[in-house]
Formats: structure tokens, C-alpha cells, sequence
């Protein structure tokens, strides 16, 4: 039988920067208790990257730890860890702790990093005493940094790892995240280099919304990958961000329409601050019901088994 799409599954996004901490609680917490929106993620940026360059920037996984331990329902992550950051046994460490926190909600969300071409992301390495690498050095780092984080997730003795750009001696990880086989990973990217480690190791992947036309190449152009490794694309769940309107809520459906029409069933709803009172509620009755109306009722939430 054909493959029919999955079912759309929309989430938000919430910068965790130029806000404070109560406004991003209770936003979440709203969100948690609106059935429609069904996963909430942060950003990894350590400085703005938009507004006051000397604005607040919470760290996207400390902060998405707390708002695990005061949510209950959705799933929830960082879009994307910059791979940049942090060592990958380290970042495993981080992610199975929020993995345990939340109940085991987590999507794992990395990427190459920090946007390098952003002149405000970009100040992020010297002001933190950390290196920055070429593109090619960063994206085999990542593939490596993947294959270290789901060995320490599910490997049951210590192993050593003698990579290009990681090596650990004796690595093991306890306790392991609440998900088994591991937590699903969302790599986010648009290059070829980052798209043939997408169709090696994710579960999910993540592009920024905005030309159609370039994501729909994009997406052929990972199908094409993934015949390349012997794996079949439909394995492999499409996502995108796309910027909320408030003043135009018209122009995210169309949006949405159209990234639905063309294979993506996980919408990442970007909302910026301020948040207005009752914003949950509103992405859900403006932007998500009117969005699935148009989706056939195989795919829509609660309908027929995709086959």
C-alpha cells in the first residue's frame, strides 16, 4: 500500500532571550494545558542574537530543564544545540538528566551551531574563551558527537571512542534516559554536508521555514541521501519553524499549509516576545484548528492509523 504521510503535530517556540523567566513559564505551562500544541522548545544561544546585543540569554539547557520539572504533557527541546558548545559525552549527560526530569519527553535537537555566518552569533566563541572551527571540522564533528551521545545512551559497559575530533577513554553513561532505545534525535540544517548526517543519524529533521521552494529542494535533496545509505526517507519525520504573526495570523496558515503540502508533519510555531496573555490558546484556535481543516482525515490528530 502507499505510504500516507504522518499526521501533523504542532509545537511552539519560545527564544529564551529578552524575556524574562516568569513570562516563559507561564507560557509554557499554558501551552501544556492546550492539547493542540504538542511540543515546546527553546534556542541554544549564549548572547542575542536579535534585539539589545547586551540583552538577557538564558542557557537553553539548564532553562529547559526547569521547565521540564513544571510541565507534564508536552515533549520538549533545544532547536538546536550548537554541537559547538559543548563535549558530546557531556551533552548526553545534560540531555538524559532532562530526559529523567521530564518523564521522558525529550527530542534531543543539535546541529553544527550558532548560526556561523550571524555576526551576533558569531561573538558568542570569543566571549566565551570557545574555539571556532571550519564548517567541514564542524559537521564531521557532529556526525561523531551523534554516534558518542546514542553509544552512551544505550551501551550497557564503558567504552573508548577514537574519532577524528572526540576521543574518550572509559566512557560510559548511568543512568540512562527513561526512553528506550534512546530519546529521538532532531538534527536541524540546510547544507548537503549537514543533510548527510541527518540521513544518518536523526530521527527528525529541522529546517527554517520561509522559501518553500528552497525547502522542498532541500528535502529532495536529503531523500536522495538517504537512498544513498540504504535507508528509507519515510523513516526519517520532516520539521520546520515558521515565525508567527500575530497581527497576520493568515500568513502563518498559509505557511503552514504549504510546509504541510509539501511532507512536513512536525510545525515548530516561532513566537516572539512579548507573549500575549492567553498566546497558547490563541496558536491553537487561530493557526492549528483552521490548519488542520485543510489536512485529509488520515493525518489529522485522532484520525485512521497511517498505513
Amino acid at each position: 500500500m502507499p505510504h500516507t504521510p504522518p499526521r501533523p503535530s504542532f509545537g511552539i517556540m519560545t527564544p529564551p532571550s529578552q524575556v524574562g523567566y516568569g513570562e516563559l513559564l507561564r507560557v509554557w505551562q499554558e501551552a501544556d494545558t492546550v492539547p493542540e500544541i504538542e511540543h515546546a522548545w527553546l534556542f541554544d544561544h549564549l548572547m542575542p542574537i536579535f534585539g539589545d546585543p547586551e540583552g538577557s540569554a538564558y542557557d537553553g539547557w539548564t532553562l529547559l530543564s526547569a521547565l521540564a520539572a513544571r510541565t507534564r504533557r508536552m515533549r520538549l527541546g533545544v532547536m538546536v544545540t550548537s554541537n559547538r558548545f559543548r563535549p558530546p559525552a557531556m551533552l548526553a549527560k545534560i540531555a538524559t538528566t532532562v530526559d529523567i526530569v521530564s518523564g521522558g519527553r525529550l527530542d534531543l535537537g543539535i546541529g553544527v551551531g550558532s548560526r556561523p555566518g550571524h555576526p551576533m552569533a558569531r561573538r558568542e566563541y570569543e566571549a566565551h574563551g570557545l574555539p571556532f572551527h571550519d564548517t567541514a571540522h564542524a559537521v564531521e564533528s557532529l556526525a561523531e558527537a551523534c554516534t558518542v551521545i546514542r553509544r552512551l545512551w544505550t551501551e550497557e559497559r564503558p567504552f573508548d571512542f577514537h574519532g577524528v575530533h572526540h576521543r574518550l577513554t572509559g566512557a560510559f553513561g548511568n543512568p540512562k534516559p527513561v526512553q528506550r532505545p534512546h530519546p529521538p534525535i532532531l538534527i536541524g540544517g540546510r547544507s548537503a554536508a549537514t543533510l548527510r548526517v541527518v540521513a544518518e543519524h536523526a530521527d527528525l529533521w529541522n529546517i527554517p521555514g520561509g522559501d518553500i521552494d528552497d525547502v522542498v529542494r532541500r528535502s529532495a535533496l536529503l531523500d536522495r541521501y538517504c537512498a544513498e545509505v540504504g535507508r528509507d526517507p519515510a523513516t526519517l519525520t520532516r520539521s520546520i519553524h515558521l515565525p508567527v504573526s500575530y497581527e497576520a495570523p493568515g500568513e502563518t496558515r498559509k505557511a503552514v499549509g504549504e510546509a504541510v503540502g509539501a511532507g512536513f508533519s512536525h510545525i515548530v510555531l516561532g513566537l516572539s516576545a512579548p507573549h500575549p496573555d492567553g498566546v497558547a490558546r490563541w496558536i491553537a484556535d487561530e493557526i492549528v484548528t483552521p490548519s488542520l481543516r485543510d489536512v485529509p482525515a488520515a493525518r489529522r490528530p485522532g484520525g485512521p492509523a497511517a498505513t
